[in-house]
């Protein structure tokens, strides 16, 4: 780090240890007494400020600051950027940056706030949420993504997870959808990392392997012994790294997912579609043909589910395979239809030609595990149900130690049925049209006593999910749990010697999910918004604002009708189903549902 001096501005110089990215912080002061000097100590850059204070006499000084990085889209270097930054914030004043500041943020809320009219307590926790989401959201243009702890602190390393695909995107999607879009060029941008994670991991494998804790280039953070045992102090093998391969399905999902909802195919030629035909290229080269029952298999994989390492047929991980071969080969024929020429030359780029029927083979070959006939439960993964029985409580009372980790090798969870997170449950959330209520139902009541909810990922799956068979005041229950994790801080601080602190973006996204997918019933694809509303007893009425086609949409359920307005400047006519009732929304107009 380095301190200087540019006249009358403050500048700091760094450079970041593993990619050497310049990072300058420019601070300039706005002080009309008093004698200031200035000095450099031990890296610091000071400010001295010396004044007869007189009584009664109030002594007012504004500072300014401006922080840029190689990250910015910038035309000069950080440093003048940064300089030029805090003058013109000065020039301007104070008031003036207020006003613009205040200005900026009103205009987010006005698009992404989400009003429950009387609940005070979870109105403020949901709107914590989605402050913390806003506040870490990318800067257009940059391709940036949000890891799993945001920025507050150095917690996995900064690494992008599932979690932003899976539990933050949808928050963007709906509401802020130029911010989607740079979630979604990351994966793009980092492609080739996931390319060369398939080719280095295991067996070496084709297509898009991408990591679990990817980092700027795509490159895989995550390590093969990264929780130490807080009774040996010796790392613990985990394979977070070389089996979570779900991971390439979630990204090919929110892809498609993105195409759906905005009807915007840039992003798909841009190379989007691209990112989609490669994880179904990686999925083939891992999947194993079992000849005897002429069926694809997912072996030897990691799910939702930590505690339970290198399991077969996970039925979450197998459904989001098939979801990505039935994407590519959807891909395939919306470019086929609008786009041929650039697909002709996405097919030549990337040699998949032969490929691409082996595609639509597995999608309809792939094994899925299949309810219980008699029970309608889903078996988690091969000989799941063989395991011991067992209750949370029961294996909490045999620790030695309180930060003691439950899975890998010989953690307490593994021999039994206990699981740490929504696995199933999860499933059936997020491949919601494709199961029964009663089966969602029946496996939400068999997992969720088995559910120790060891991650903030866990609560807001099983609260959708109950709020869609009417369990609304679990729902309520496990969506505050979800929107308060940060407020009141219980959350596991350490799992075995690893410090798990800091926020958590997944669960200000699945706070919003619940909200807006669970109590308010949303649910979009395509061609339609369907709006089924659950809304809880304690609420009068839950307001929230929906883009979808380009298209802006402000919502507001009651306990006894539904209002939608569509905003004036909308382009186009939109189907709305709410409560089995079928609407065309056009532009500007207001329509209320009893």
């Amino acid at each position: 780090m380095k301190a200087e001096k540019e006249k009358d501005t403050l500048v700091l110089h760094a450079v970041t240890n593993e990619n050497a990215k310049k990072i300058a912080v420019a601070e300039i002061i706005d002080l009309s007494f008093g004698k200031e000097t200035h000095e450099i100590k031990e890296r610091k850059n000071l400010r001295v400020i010396e004044l007869d204070a007189e009584p009664g006499k109030t002594y007012t000084f504004n500072k300014y600051f401006a922080v840029f990085t190689d990250n910015d889209p910038v035309t000069v270097s950080v440093t003048d950027s940064a300089i030029n930054c805090v003058k013109r914030a000065k020039d301007r004043g104070y008031e003036a940056c207020l006003k613009e500041h205040n200005a900026q943020w009103a205009t987010k809320w006005e698009t992404c706030d989400v009003k429950i009219d009387g609940d005070d307590e979870a109105q403020i926790a949901l709107r914590y949420s989605i402050f913390q989401l806003l506040i870490v959201a990318p800067v257009r243009g940059t391709g940036n993504s949000i890891p799993a702890r945001a920025l507050s602190g150095q917690v996995y390393k900064g690494a992008i997870f599932w979690d932003t695909e899976m539990f933050m995107f949808p928050f963007f999607l709906y509401t802020y959808p130029e911010k989607a879009v740079e979630l979604m060029r990351y994966r793009i941008k980092t492609l080739d990392g996931a390319r060369r994670k398939a080719q280095t991991e295991g067996a070496g494998f084709r297509g898009a392997f991408y990591a679990w804790e990817s980092q700027e280039t795509g490159d895989d953070a995550c390590t093969y012994f990264n929780i130490g045992d807080p009774h040996t102090g010796r790392n613990l093998r985990t394979h977070f790294r070389d089996k979570q391969v779900h991971i390439s399905g979630d990204v090919a999902i929110a892809m498609w997912e993105y195409f759906k909802i905005t009807g915007d195919d840039l992003l798909l030629l841009e190379g989007g579609a691209e990112v989609i035909l490669e994880c179904a290229r990686f999925y083939y080269s891992y999947a194993y043909f079992k000849k005897d029952k002429n069926r694809y298999e997912i072996l030897d994989v990691i799910g939702p589910d930590e505690y339970h390492e290198r399991v077969n047929n996970n039925a979450f991980t197998n459904m989001v395979v098939k979801a990505t071969f039935e994407i590519a080969m959807a891909v395939i024929g919306y470019l086929k239809h609008n786009h041929p020429a650039e697909l002709d030359a996405l097919i030549m780029k990337i040699d998949i030609a032969e490929e691409l029927p082996c595609f639509a083979e597995a999608a309809e070959l792939l094994y899925i595990p299949q309810p219980d006939k008699e029970t309608g439960v889903i078996e988690q993964f091969d000989a799941y149900f063989k395991l011991k029985e067992a209750t949370i409580e029961e294996l909490k009372a045999q620790k030695i130690h309180p930060d003691e980790y439950m899975g890998a090798g010989q953690g307490l969870a593994v021999p039994t049925k206990i699981i740490k997170q929504a696995d199933v449950v999860t499933m059936l959330n997020v491949f919601r049209d494709r199961y029964s209520t009663e089966i969602k139902k029946a496996n939400w009541e068999y997992y969720e006593p088995r559910t120790e909810h060891g991650s903030s990922l866990s609560a807001c799956g099983y609260a959708m999910v109950a709020a869609e068979f009417g369990n609304l005041d679990f729902a309520y229950r496990y969506f505050m749990k979800t929107a308060s994790i940060d407020v009141e801080a219980k959350y596991k601080v350490y799992v075995g010697t690893i410090f798990m602190g800091g926020s958590h973006p997944a669960a200000n996204g699945g706070a919003w999910m619940t909200a807006v997918f669970g109590f308010g019933g949303v649910k979009a694809d395509e061609n339609k918004v369907t709006i089924q509303p659950r809304l809880y007893k304690k609420w009068n009425a839950l307001q929230f604002t929906l883009f979808y086609k380009g298209d802006r949409f402000a919502i507001k359920i009651t306990q006894k009708a539904v209002e939608i307005i569509a905003n004036a400047a909308n382009k186009r006519r939109h189907t709305f189903i709410v409560a089995g009732k079928s609407i065309d929304c056009s532009p500007g107009s207001t329509y209320t549902i009893n």
